[in-house]
């Protein structure tokens, strides 16, 4: 599956005709995405092939989650945008970006081929990250700390189910605030935030992540997983969740200097949408 994944012309046939503007370019020496769900109804490609077409990088670290082989394998869904996006770092890598990619469990059919590359995307199981300052990152998925994954895959799957469900509610209510105006607003990411029980589920995964790092030697941890982007420091490490393309619209970079920031791309998205709304005109009452 993965070679035929990442065959293709490496053309990005669905470049825009206006190009970014000079103040939403970005460029970095690092980017980080993770939980793209590329196969899914919920996958916001459009938002993050408009993130790639803004940012330029030396390194590209796709951490994994990025295609669902759980979803296709229930029923294919693959629109042009998740296709474009899969254009998008091909042309990126054939460009001189250095592409990673660290499977996670909705893609860990991609497991199967550690050490190849693919179409000039490197495949490997987790790696180490060195930044620009000099600190070493360890850079993996996250699903190996889920207890539901590791040890009730069968809860795991009815659990991306139900979390399916909430994402096309959310799709309906988005649509909904489309047609009055408003910006996007992720209903499943509220409920995550607000429901105890996963609050502190986020909780004890950083910490189970934080213990192995110390235990490996590094300076921090660099990872997905939960759709909960994150950067903080832990117990002296440095914790970075890079978030999701599904609820958050969030990733990851690394500076030239090495500092480390979460970018909110729904931000940026919701601020151009604001520069774009005509003014109101001035009521001018003659006396």
């Amino acid at each position: 599956m993965i070679p035929d994944f990442f065959a293709g012309p490496g053309d990005d046939a669905s470049e825009p005709a206006a190009r970014p503007s000079d103040s939403e370019r970005l460029s970095v020496r690092t980017v980080f995405i993770s939980d793209v769900h590329l196969g899914t109804p919920g996958c916001q490609a459009e938002a993050l092939l408009d993130f790639l077409r803004c940012v330029e990088c030396e390194t590209l670290y796709l951490v994994g989650d990025i295609v669902d082989g759980w979803q296709l394998m229930r029923r294919w869904y693959w629109p042009q945008a998740h296709n474009d996006v899969v254009q998008k770092v091909l042309r990126k890598a054939r460009k001189g970006t250095r592409v990673v990619l660290v499977p996670g469990n909705h893609d860990e059919f991609a497991r199967r081929y550690l050490g190849h590359s693919f179409g000039g995307i490197e495949v490997v199981e987790d790696t180490i990250h060195q930044t620009a300052d000099g600190r070493r990152f360890w850079v993996m998925h996250g699903d190996l700390f889920d207890g539901v994954v590791q040890c009730a895959p069968w809860l795991a799957h009815i659990g991306d189910s139900l979390y399916t469900v909430a994402l096309r509610l959310n799709r309906a209510l988005n649509s909904a605030r489309a047609r009055l105006g408003l910006p996007y607003w992720s209903l499943s990411r509220y409920l995550k935030l607000k429901v105890k029980r996963a609050v502190s589920f986020i909780g004890d995964f950083e910490t189970a992540v934080i213990r192995e790092a110390k235990r490996r030697g590094v300076d921090g941890v660099v990872c997905g997983h939960i759709h909960h982007a994150e950067l903080r420091t832990v117990d002296g490490l440095t914790y970075a969740n890079d978030g999701d393309w599904v609820e958050s619209l969030t990733a990851l970079v690394e500076h030239g200097d090495g500092r480390l920031e979460v970018i909110e791309w729904a931000e940026v998205l919701r601020q151009r949408q604001r520069a774009a709304e005509p003014a109101l005109p001035l009521s001018i009452t003659a006396t």
